[in-house]
């Protein structure tokens, strides 16, 4: 058994559903949370920059004495992943692959969709993954930018969230796809009403439950488990800018589960922290 904390970043909030299905899934588990609020959006950044920005909290995260980290942002999944496994000797675990390797297993024509935002969908991850792992699956993606502000404002129902969504997936639906990944870990916010556009024939995959269940096989092949006797542990949140915002963005991401104070960090001064 371990004790030692999960660490879980992300370029802002959209983290939160993973480390949300982390708590629901293993609860004796505790996470330290970086998000990167102060140079949020990623995807507006180099490759370069997205592997120094990574490297930079996962330095971060080491220093609080992690025993794996989650990459819960797909833009540094896509870009950073890679160079962090090859820098860091501990478990590291991406967002896209999981959603991918879940996609194929389940999808019944090979017909696959992925939602994200621009920046993921531009860097085409999630088709390359796919195809690694099935040469024959056809894979269309659409980016839908209106949908993280939906999130974060909490319009997760109602008309106007509807009519968004059936505009994003009119090339999706009617038989044209049996899969769709939720390719931004803000988009679990919105599964429901996905869902409902979607239709009843389209599989949703929702990458947080992907990670979550990837990481489940790491923690028990490896002896990393925190022991289940033990009590529910502390979570820690960390961020580089706005805590107050992010606080009250964590509310309503995590809702009853988000009980502790946001500490502002200077990466530059991680290490006093």
């Amino acid at each position: 058994m371990d004790s030692r904390p999960l660490g879980v970043f992300d370029s802002g909030v959209g983290g939160l559903t993973v480390a949300r299905e982390i708590m629901r899934r293993f609860p004796r588990e505790s996470i330290v949370y970086f998000g990167d609020t102060a140079r949020v959006p990623y995807g507006t950044k180099s490759a370069e920059t997205i592997r120094r920005y990574s490297a930079q909290i996962a330095d971060f995260l080491l220093s609080k004495k992690v025993k794996a980290i989650v990459v819960a942002c797909n833009t540094a999944s896509a870009l950073a992943l890679r160079a962090l496994r090859l820098k860091y000797k501990l478990p590291i675990i991406g967002v896209i692959e999981p959603a991918c390797r879940l996609a194929v297993s389940g999808s019944r024509r090979g017909r696959i969709g992925v939602i994200g935002t621009e920046a993921t969908v531009r860097s085409g991850a999630y088709p390359s993954a796919i195809k690694k792992i099935s040469s024959r699956a056809a894979v269309t993606a659409m980016a839908c930018p209106l949908l993280v502000p939906l999130a974060e404002e909490g319009r997760l129902s109602g008309s106007i969230t509807e009519a968004i969504l059936k505009d994003y997936l009119k090339g999706m639906t009617g038989g044209r796809l049996d899969t769709l990944i939720l390719g931004c870990t803000h988009y679990p916010l919105l599964a429901p009403a996905i869902k409902k556009v979607a239709g009843k024939n389209i599989k949703v995959v929702d990458s947080a439950r992907a990670v979550v269940s990837e990481l489940g096989k790491i923690l028990s092949s490896g002896g990393l488990a925190a022991s289940p006797a033990g009590k529910h542990p502390p979570h820690r949140f960390y961020v580089s800018d706005s805590p107050d915002r992010f606080a009250k963005m964590g509310k309503r991401f995590l809702r009853a589960r988000f009980n502790a104070s946001v500490t502002k960090v200077n990466l530059k001064e991680a290490d006093s922290v």
